[in-house]
């Protein structure tokens, strides 16, 4: 099972860009599939883009992050990303990435999600 790790978050202006990464250990990093959740103050858990394993060719997004935010990874550094551009304050939040090698698990049940890593913060300013 994947060990997952974020790192990346911090304080940012409104209309700016951060780009959160997700290092995995203890596994196969690229027969995971990888998702990015985020969870804002007294809100639940909600997803925000996904991406296939292997070779990642299909990717997913929610609506509210889509056309801003890109998820990407490298298999051969074991890490998955998520570029956030055109911050907005709505997109204060922890977030988390996960990995399963069930793609309905990321998309659908994340309650049987195999791997989660801590959360990293993003404050974004208006």
């Amino acid at each position: 099972q994947v060990q997952l790790v974020e790192s990346g978050g911090g304080l940012a202006q409104a209309g700016t860009s951060l780009t959160l990464s997700c290092a995995a250990s203890g596994g196969t990093f690229s027969t995971y599939h990888i998702g990015w959740f985020r969870q804002a103050p007294g809100k639940e858990r909600e997803f925000v883009a996904s991406i296939t394993r292997y070779t990642g060719g299909s990717t997913k997004y929610a609506d509210s992050v889509k056309g801003r935010f890109t998820i990407a990874r490298d298999n051969g550094k074991n890490t998955a990303y998520l570029q956030m551009n055109s911050l907005e304050p709505e997109d204060t939040a922890v977030y988390y990435c996960a990995a399963d090698t069930t793609l309905h698990h990321i998309l659908e049940d994340t309650v049987s999600v195999a791997s989660w890593g801590q959360g990293t913060q993003v404050i974004v300013s208006s």
